[in-house]
């Protein structure tokens, strides 16, 4: 077993320019050149240094297990490149074969140093293949956990981005929410609801759920809870939103809405709002004046075109005046 690890390594250590060489023809002709999602140089950077660190860890320990501490510079590098493939945005099969590529210079340099010894070619075949596949193994783990993060993080973003928190008047906020209401989900609206109650000092909060296709318990419950800890807050709340189908929903599952003030739209509960803020919400005269003047032009036959012939009276009347 002794020759057959030194025989790996020896694959590993000689001539490791040439080695690197022939690693990158293999990615190359995998398609690496054609990705213009990272240069030829990077990738020569990336190989040259996984290299040296595969030859440091083989010459210090040549068990192919890579769970030993002499292996953990090489998981280090490997974790590296995959989170780095994720962020660029690399498939899975792509990141695998920045390793499996390594497979056939190794094993032709292995064929070459076994010559005719048929079982001595297949057992050091078969201790590459196993290291090969571990190191595979824990980029592919690497990969995954890696693009779980990324996963997560979007998701945190897009709940933030789903649930904004709008100041709509001077102490009025208002939280349109669009789509499914869960635990996660409510305990961010609950945070930044009450995080911008705090920072405008505003009385009121309209939680809208218009946007919200169903309201079962589940949700139910969670809306109370918010609407509690708004209270707890000094602030009023008023769900708006309330579509006769969701209506039919809450009254069929006996749930109690008692003392939340509830509209039909975001409309009416803004003018509760504004009413609750002693804001007297009325036309401007402008639009007053305009409509009288609209329905003044309307003659008998209600026809608008009657204000253009009095016009023109009036005006060749005063020009008449003028003139005598």
């Amino acid at each position: 077993m002794a020759r057959e690890r030194s025989l790996l390594v020896s694959a590993l250590l000689d001539r490791q320019t040439e080695l690197h060489a022939e690693w990158m023809a293999e990615l190359r002709s995998a398609g690496s050149q054609r990705d213009a999602r990272i240069s030829d140089a990077d990738l020569n950077l990336q190989t040259g240094e996984l290299l040296r660190l595969l030859s440091d860890a083989l010459s210090r320990n040549e068990a192919s297990n890579v769970k030993a501490p002499e292996w953990k510079a090489v998981r280090g590098y490997l974790d590296e490149i995959s989170r780095s493939r994720v962020l660029q945005g690399f498939e899975a099969h792509q990141t695998a074969t920045f390793i499996f590529s390594l497979k056939k210079p190794i094993f032709a340099r292995l064929r070459d140093a076994a010559g005719n010894n048929t079982d001595l070619l297949a057992s050091q075949t078969w201790a590459a293949t196993e290291l090969l596949d571990q190191l595979g193994l824990h980029t592919m783990k690497a990969y995954e956990k890696s693009r779980e993060e990324v996963i997560n993080r979007q998701q945190e973003e897009l709940l933030e981005l789903s649930t904004p928190v709008i100041k709509v008047w001077e102490g009025v906020l208002a939280l349109p929410m669009i789509g499914t209401l869960d635990s996660a989900r409510t305990q961010i609206v609950m945070e930044s609801l009450l995080q911008r109650i705090v920072e405008t000092g505003s009385a009121i909060a309209i939680i809208d759920i218009t946007g919200v296709p169903t309201v079962d318990t589940v949700v139910a419950q969670h809306l109370l809870k918010t609407v509690t800890a708004i209270r707890l807050m000094g602030a009023d709340c008023i769900i708006s939103g309330i579509r006769p189908q969701i209506a039919q929903t809450i009254v069929h599952l006996g749930i109690d809405l008692h003392g939340v003030l509830t509209k039909a739209n975001l409309a009416d509960a803004l003018s509760v709002a504004l009413k609750r803020s002693g804001f007297n919400v009325s036309r401007g005269a402008s639009a007053v004046d305009a409509a009288t003047a609209l329905g003044a032009g309307h003659g008998a036959n209600g026809s608008a075109t009657d204000v253009l012939p009095a016009a023109r009276r009036a005006s060749s009347a005063s020009h008449a005046a003028a003139g005598a």
